[in-house]
């Protein structure tokens, strides 16, 4: 399967679109939206509104969720194998009985796009026909991982292989449940007109299968009392339009620098303490669009919780842990990386006086699985495949909610489990400051670079740098 990742964007200024109204996720910036929610406030008085209909009781329904599930596999099988007539599609008996031998497994040569966005875009597919069907994020998830080993399995005529399957599993559930969320948050069941069928529209590109399962109730454009699953959680989105400059050096050669305009949109969905035990009750979207020679989406990363914890709360210091799971793709015409990882974060926040405050942030944790940039190609592919481990750490201060700086750091160590005999060191450090115009307008500079070391053992080692920086405008809204 073959997808590109131009949805998300559309979906995101979409959503704009909808309501009244940048930085990598997870930065210490972010640390004071989150750690607000924590502190209980009180619920407003809602006006008297006209009741428009009964809220449709939610059921499980098996049956339509494996119909959907089915269809989620039939349509991109019947696509490659009617229309584009597409190799992999040729699938027979001879291939089906070799891939039921789980010693036929072997990792692919499929190009970086497919691997690290359309599998997991096609396992959020397999996820959210059981969760759009009344069922709860852990029922839903092995939907994710079945979907993977039948489409391994029964798909396609080449090899199954361990890539794609975690890929869309773990890949799957990551956008699965976080699409499944904005689907639900855009529609407002009380609103009419024009603005309504936008609303439904912005909410099936978020989620499909979710849109598919309205119109099939007969939710799509009906007015009634909003349901449980349309929350009232506050989403908390950011806006840049900018130009950013980029290069890439190899020891101490360095290429052309390029200064291109870009675009990007980062959401944070946040619940309060009492709700962080449920997945995703956090999530962080990041999307970057520009103009570039490789793609035209350049960084999707979303992040969501899995378990929290409030560690200590007092007047002037608060403590939040949070269990992610996390899904990163980054393709720039400089520098391509993929992974999925689960990372324990702990946020901070220290009010220094009414006026200032500082926040911090680290975490640590596994990486499932990153595809990383190889520069002597192995197995047909220009990246190899690793595991390791990641950390992170990063600080910012915020003054009289008008200046804001801070710095940030991420770094792994990655061992090549398929590709070329090596090991990989990554590292990325930014920081960015910004000023406040006014509550939604602002002006924000970021500078940063990704580091690259290569240890091979049968070739050169290599050592990339990819400085960049970006000058934005910022439009900041909370809905």
């Amino acid at each position: 399967m073959k997808f590109l990742p131009y949805q998300l964007l559309i979906v995101v200024f979409a959503i704009a679109l909808c309501f009244p109204t940048a930085t990598i996720a997870q930065t210490a910036q972010d640390a004071d939206k989150l750690i607000i929610d924590t502190v209980p406030k009180p619920k407003p008085r809602r006006a008297r509104t006209p009741f428009f209909g009964t809220v449709p009781p939610e059921t499980k329904r098996f049956g339509r969720a494996a119909a959907e599930w089915g269809l989620a596999q039939a349509i991109p099988f019947s696509y490659g194998k009617f229309i584009a007539h597409a190799p992999y599609s040729n699938v027979t008996g001879a291939t089906i009985w070799r891939n039921l031998n789980p010693g036929s497994w072997q990792w692919d040569k499929d190009i970086f796009r497919t691997n690290q966005f359309g599998h997991p875009y096609q396992g959020s597919l397999y996820f959210s026909s059981f969760r759009s069907n009344g069922y709860s994020f852990w029922q839903s998830a092995p939907a994710a991982v079945a979907g993977s080993y039948f489409w391994e399995t029964f798909g396609e005529n080449e090899h199954p292989s361990p890539n794609d399957f975690i890929n869309t599993s773990f890949g799957g559930i990551v956008l699965g449940e976080m699409s499944y969320r904005l689907s639900n948050k855009i529609v407002n069941n009380r609103h009419r007109g024009f603005g309504r069928q936008m609303e439904e529209i912005a909410a099936f590109l978020a989620n499909p299968m979710n849109g598919l399962n309205r119109l099939l109730d007969g939710k799509w454009g009906r007015v009634y009392g909003n349901p449980k699953d349309r929350d009232s959680t506050q989403v908390s989105a950011e806006f840049d339009l900018g130009a950013r400059t980029f290069n890439s050096i190899t020891g101490t050669i360095g290429g052309n620098g390029k200064t291109v305009p870009f675009v990007r949109a980062k959401l944070i969905y946040g619940n309060r303490y009492k709700d962080y035990r449920t997945p995703f009750s956090n999530i962080y979207i990041n999307i970057e669009a520009g103009k570039d020679d490789s793609s035209i989406v350049n960084l999707v990363s979303v992040y969501g919780s899995l378990a929290g914890w409030e560690l200590r709360s007092n007047k002037d210091l608060k403590h939040l842990a949070i269990l992610s799971a996390n899904y990163d793709y980054i393709s720039n015409e400089a520098f391509f990386y993929g992974a999925q990882s689960v990372k324990l974060n702990l946020f901070s926040q220290y009010d220094v006086s009414k006026k200032v405050k500082f926040n911090t942030n680290i975490g640590t944790g596994p990486v499932l699985l990153a595809a990383v940039p190889n520069t002597y190609n192995s197995n047909g592919r220009n990246y190899d495949y690793t595991s390791g481990f990641s950390i992170n750490g990063g600080a910012g201060i915020n003054v009289k909610d008008k200046f804001f700086a801070g710095f940030d750091y991420r770094g792994g160590a990655l061992y090549t489990i398929n590709g070329n005999k090596s090991h990989y060191f990554l590292h990325t450090a930014t920081t960015e400051v910004r000023y406040a115009w006014s509550k939604k307008l602002s002006v924000a500079a970021e500078s940063g670079y990704f580091f690259l070391r290569g240890k091979y053992d049968e070739h050169p080692d290599v050592n990339k740098r990819y400085p960049y920086v970006r000058l934005s405008t910022r439009y900041s809204v909370d809905f």
